[in-house]
């Protein structure tokens, strides 16, 4: 009995949720303008500055301001060390943090040691294309330019344009206020796996305009001729979704496609680094397939004096379980958390061995090419490298991923760790062929040692992205702020904590 009352509530509840959600306007909205629809935040284009949409949406934006709270920084590198091997010769191996709230999208994407240390407009090292996902000045420059200009050229070209955080223009429309898909990126992808985009509802899209930047996506690389005639190359997001969301799906696209994203420093291997796969891990788990939508459990609905709306605090639903989980599952909150530690505690041991393995798998390739192994001894043992680091990547690039699809991430893990184990076996016998015999890596148990191994100059990275930011990046700042783009007082509050300061 106290099972099917719980069920009910939560199916009344459910039902409740959709609706207010499925609502073109938050609570509200109607009453603040005096009439039955949104208020036009802007008339033309995309508004990018959040504190705009602030005047209509007061609570939804001072709920979306909390996520500055989120501001907590984890060193991904120091925490798992084995990561600098797996990524060595890709900027992640120099810098990876555990993501934070969208408040600090912008601050994050220029701080990390990845994007480097441009002087100019026209230096990289990365395109364009890496500021896709991280503010709604993002549409409002596609729109303005066109998506060819804006995925051509390099990271530092748009560093006075792109300068708000993700918020409110990324996910709604700037003059309706309804939810919006803003990156055309999306729906290419949706078309090519088979979705009729034509035929997106209302609930689809509470899961789509967080798809837009949380899924799996690499940059495609297109020969353009402008209306000069002149060629240029464009880098253009694009989703690899064309044969399903399954992880072995993706990598037969990119295998179709002889694609890689980098060539390992120290094995040689052809690599491939998974994203975020949020939104495909998502729909293939039971949340998915039993018609939830993301919102349900990062943005649930929230009261106070003048009624409900939807929060836009978007964080992990484990720090407001009373209001997402335990409206649906049948257990305390402490019974909720002991359960979920339990079942975490099992995923890490297994991503912990693939990590190992395939860090090792790295390390003794790199010593079979050193002592004469031919590219015809190495086909195989790289290409079991690629795949099975696909797989673990693919299975935890995602910080969510374990509550999306826990199934998924168990299989993935598993094929990994017999993939590095395949590899390793493999390497075992070409180094016997060149006489070595019960090689022993050299240690990777900290950062700093991992580091050295994969050739980075940490002190050399650092003062360069320190010259950078007190320098061409204050230049940014000034410009957006005297062409009205940015609006300082936006950033109050915002800490800059670093993996890397002193």
């Amino acid at each position: 009995m106290k099972t099917s009352k719980k069920l009910l509530r939560c199916t009344l509840a459910t039902i409740a949720l959709l609706t207010l959600l499925s609502s073109p306007f938050p609570a509200g909205a109607a009453e603040q303008k005096g009439e039955g629809k949104n208020p036009v935040v802007k008339e033309n284009g995309v508004e990018a500055k959040n504190e705009e949409w602030a005047k209509y949406y007061p609570r939804e934006y001072a709920t979306w301001k909390e996520t500055s709270k989120s501001d907590n920084l984890v060193d991904m590198l120091k925490k798992k060390p084995q990561l600098p091997v797996l990524w060595a010769g890709y900027p992640f191996a120099k810098d990876y943090n555990a993501p934070r709230g969208h408040f600090y999208a912008i601050q994050d994407n220029v701080n990390t040691l990845r994007t480097g240390a441009p002087v100019s407009p026209i230096t990289g090292p990365l395109p364009t294309a890496c500021w896709s996902c991280k503010s709604p000045d993002v549409p409002r420059l596609t729109q303005e330019i066109g998506e060819k200009e804006f995925f051509t050229g390099k990271w530092a070209k748009y560093g006075s344009e792109v300068v708000n955080p993700i918020g409110c223009g990324d996910c709604h429309d700037s003059k309706t206020g309804e939810l919006a898909l803003t990156r055309d990126f999306l729906k290419r992808g949706l078309t090519a796996s088979g979705f009729d985009v034509a035929k997106i509802t209302k609930n689809d899209m509470r899961s789509l305009v967080c798809a837009q930047c949380h899924s799996e996506y690499y940059f495609k690389k297109t020969e353009e001729t402008d209306a000069q005639g002149e060629k240029k190359v464009t880098m253009t997001v694009a989703f690899p979704w064309n044969n399903g969301f399954k992880g072995e799906d993706v990598e037969a696209y990119y295998d179709s496609l002889n694609f890689s994203d980098w060539t390992h420093a120290i094995s040689k291997a052809p690599m491939l680094k998974a994203q975020h796969p949020d939104y495909e891990l998502f729909v293939g788990g039971i949340h998915g397939r039993r018609g939830l939508a993301c919102t349900d459990c990062h943005m649930p609905s929230k009261k106070d004096a003048d009624g409900t709306f939807t929060d836009h605090r978007i964080a992990s639903p484990l720090g407001n379980i009373a209001n997402t989980c335990v409206t649906c599952h049948d257990q305390t909150e402490k019974e909720f958390k002991d359960y979920l530690a339990i079942k975490l505690q099992r995923k890490d041991e297994l991503m912990d061995l693939a990590m190992n393995g395939l860090a090792k798998a790295h390390l003794e390739a790199g010593k079979a090419w050193e002592v004469g192994a031919t590219a015809e001894e190495m086909k195989d043992i790289l290409q079991d490298i690629r795949h099975g680091q696909w797989r673990w990547d693919y299975a935890i690039a995602s910080h969510g991923s374990y509550f999306h699809n826990p199934e998924e991430v168990l299989r993935l893990l598993a094929q990994a760790n017999d993939k590095a184990q395949q590899a390793r076996v493999k390497l075992a016998e070409v180094l016997a062929k060149h006489g070595v015999i019960g090689y022993q890596v050299p240690d990777f148990s900290t950062k700093e040692k991992s580091q050295v191994l994969a050739g980075i100059n940490m002190e050399k990275e650092v003062a360069e992205k320190q010259a950078f930011k007190a320098a061409l990046l204050q230049e940014w700042n000034k410009e957006a702020v005297a062409k009205g783009r940015l609006n300082m007082e936006s950033r109050k509050g915002m800490s800059d904590r670093t993996s890397y300061a002193k």
